[in-house]
């Protein structure tokens, strides 16, 4: 017969088990994802593949024609410590020159989640100088009832940042590109090194960005993989808006509560950042901990082996995608861009080779900085 305390532990597993069970179906019926959405459109994946083709190789200008100027405006949650935001309005510029198509751009930032009213006045500003193509992201609900909005309006043209799993209620009017980063592949590489490095054994800590799509696709779907192993077991989460104040303070409670803490999984940059000032303080980094996306002040700690590894998004595959989006659709070649497009993700560690270090640094700010000359 099981003792009490035992019967407890396999309850508490089961219980995260049926959380997580949940939070998957709730997402498979509010998203597609990638994979599932190209089985579903075999011809998408054809015209995906060639367009990653374009935009890994270097420009192609427009010859022997006349572009009118395009207007993009670009609203951005860019105020936070990762460099993804900027560095993709930087691409974007660069890669539409190279490409001669002449273009006028208005760019307004905000702070992630926590400003969604300044994100809506921003949004109406951009909106009053009629732009053509609009980047825009989705990530708490205020968001998507403004996107909703300009889909029913059908126009301009917009292209949705940050999210690569086209939504399910969109199906009959989707936006003109979904562009990014794949954050459930990116997680999954990392919980598998994670993991594994603890031995499958341990407490960690979860710290999500804010409720809402980012924190579902990195911190649901980690804790989905953590919770198939019964010796691993989630203390405590914390929803921290990307506040790195926040992230610290919950990193310090955590650790007074549990001083056997062996991981930390992070949603973001900042709240990684957050993270390692409280372990930095408490001399214990020791305790596993991740960043994600692999900007500039992710790689500089994990230089410094204050985390442990990071996904890199090959940042700017992200600028140039929408530029070439741009150039195809003013030449009335529409049909050849994806509905979504997921530049590459690669898992970094720390103790990286500085040579493989520079090569991949190179590649992933190859138009936005400490790459070679424009392409």
């Amino acid at each position: 017969m099981l003792s009490t305390t035992v019967l407890y532990r396999y309850l508490s597993i089961f219980s995260v088990l049926l959380l997580c069970v949940s939070l998957s179906v709730q997402a498979a019926s509010e998203y597609i994802r990638l994979s599932s959405y190209l089985e579903q459109h075999p011809d998408q994946k054809r015209v995906a593949q060639a367009f990653a083709e374009r935009v890994r190789k270097p420009a192609e200008p427009v010859a022997g024609r006349a572009i009118d100027p395009v207007r993009i405006a670009l609203v951005y949650p860019g105020i936070q410590a990762s460099d993804y935001w900027r560095r993709s309005q930087t691409s974007l510029e660069r890669r539409l020159r190279s490409l001669n198509v002449p273009f006028e751009l208005r760019s307004f930032f905000s702070h992630p989640s926590v400003d969604t009213a300044l994100q809506s006045r921003q949004l109406a500003r951009a909106l009053e100088w009629r732009p053509d193509y609009l980047a825009f992201t989705l990530d708490v609900a205020p968001q998507s009832r403004m996107i909703e909005r300009l889909l029913a309006q059908g126009k301009p043209k917009l292209m949705l940042q940050n999210i690569t799993t086209p939504l399910v209620r969109w199906q009959s009017r989707q936006p003109f590109l979904y562009v990014g980063f794949d954050h459930a592949q990116g997680t999954q590489l990392m919980a598998e090194w994670m993991l594994d490095r603890i031995g499958y054994r341990g407490k960690y800590l979860l710290l999500y960005f804010s409720p809402g799509y980012v924190s579902q696709m990195r911190g649901d779907t980690f804790a989905a993989e953590a919770a198939k192993y019964p010796d691993v077991e989630q203390v405590n989460a914390y929803y921290t808006d990307g506040n790195q104040e926040r992230a610290y303070e919950a990193t310090l409670k955590t650790l007074e509560q549990h001083p056997d803490l062996k991981m930390i999984f992070a949603c973001s940059t900042d709240v990684a950042l957050g993270a390692l000032r409280a372990l930095r303080e408490k001399g214990r980094l020791d305790v596993l901990l991740n960043g994600w996306g692999g900007g500039e002040a992710e790689l500089d700690a994990l230089k410094q082996n204050g985390l442990d590894v990071t996904v890199m998004r090959i940042n700017d595959d992200n600028g140039i995608a929408m530029a070439e989006a741009i150039k195809l659709d003013v030449m009335q070649q529409t049909s050849q861009v994806p509905l979504v497009f997921a530049g590459e993700i690669k898992l970094l560690k720390a103790g990286i080779a500085e040579d493989q270090l520079k090569q991949l640094t190179r590649q992933a700010f190859r138009l936005s900085g400490h790459g070679d000359s424009p392409q």
